[in-house]
Formats: C-alpha cells, sequence, structure tokens
C-alpha cells in the first residue's frame, strides 16, 4: 500500500499598496535629488556673482590706479585770461587727498602765483579713491573760459569772474539752466 503524504500548502497573498503610500514614496525618491541640485545651481550662482563682483571691483579700482595715482591726482592745461597766454597757459592740478578735493591754478606756469581752489569733501569709506576731472568751456556764455570739476558724477562750476575762479551760485545755477 501506498502512502501518501500530506502537502500543506501555503498561499501568499500579496496585498497592493495604496495608491497613496506608492505616490509619496515616489515623489519622495524622485524628486530629493532634483531640489538638491537646483538649490546646488542656486549657490553656485550666488557665489559666483560675487566673486564676480569683487573681481570688477578690484579691476576698476587697479585701472584709477594706473590712470590717476593712488592719490587720485589730474594734470589739466588751459587758457583760461587770468595771467596767462596761448604760449603760456595756466596749469591746473586736481586732487582728491583724503576725501578733500583739491585744486591747484598755476597762472602761465608761475608757481609764485599759485592758488589754491577748495573742492567738495566726499563722504564715505572709499571715497579717497574717487578720481577728480577737469573740464573747461564757457558756460554762462559771457566770453570767459568756466572750470567744471566733475567727480562722483556730479560737475561743480566755478565761473571765471576775470580775475579768479569761484563756485557758481544757485541763482547763477538757475538762469544758465534756463537758457537753451
Amino acid at each position: 500500500m501506498a502512502v501518501r503524504s500530506q502537502e500543506k500548502r501555503f498561499i501568499t497573498i500579496r496585498l497592493p499598496r495604496s495608491k497613496s503610500s506608492a505616490l509619496f514614496q515616489h515623489q519622495t525618491t524622485s524628486s530629493l535629488p532634483t531640489i538638491r541640485y537646483f538649490v546646488g545651481i542656486f549657490v553656485a550662482a550666488v557665489a559666483l556673482y560675487f566673486a564676480l563682483s569683487a573681481g570688477i571691483n578690484w579691476g576698476v579700482s587697479r585701472f584709477d590706479d594706473l590712470r590717476y595715482g593712488t592719490t587720485r591726482t589730474f594734470h589739466s592745461d588751459a587758457v583760461i585770461g587770468i595771467d596767462d597766454s596761448v604760449t603760456n597757459p595756466t596749469h591746473f592740478v586736481a586732487m582728491n587727498i583724503n576725501r578733500q578735493v583739491v585744486i591747484l591754478q598755476i597762472p602761465g606756469g608761475d608757481t609764485n602765483k599759485t592758488r589754491l581752489i577748495n573742492g567738495p569733501y566726499l563722504f564715505g569709506v572709499t571715497e579717497d579713491r574717487t578720481p577728480v576731472n577737469l573740464a573747461f568751456n564757457d558756460v554762462n556764455n559771457d566770453g570767459l573760459v568756466d572750470m567744471v570739476v566733475n567727480v562722483k558724477n556730479e560737475a561743480l562750476i566755478y565761473l571765471n569772474r576775470g580775475d579768479r575762479l569761484s563756485l557758481m551760485t544757485p541763482d547763477e545755477r538757475s538762469s544758465i539752466a534756463l537758457q537753451p
């Protein structure tokens, strides 16, 4: 007689995951590297911005050092009609000395007649490195050459009074602005 063995069979039933848990696991595992990627790009962009800004500021400062010197000195010659001539023009030296703009006027090249013109005081931490430029033209159409001091995107006008250069008054400024 044959012995029949009884086998017990177990059936394993796998239940499907709920849609919400499957979706949650999918989002967290696939979006986490994407978020890290964009955060990394943002941090790199900010670091690049600061590095480029610092580099550009350094380059502009070095260019101004080469062009004007570290004391920010500007030289110019002009015939303004005060103790000078075409053969002996007046020499001007504009300097930014510790944030104080100072202009030396040497009429006709004669150092014994040197005049000192005080310009504006510049406020700010790095303003001791701001360059000063001079331009000469007849601003008020009186036939005399006037001096324009350009500093920090501003123009200060010194009118030629025939014997000296002096800063323009507000009334004179308004009358010049009204002229065409």
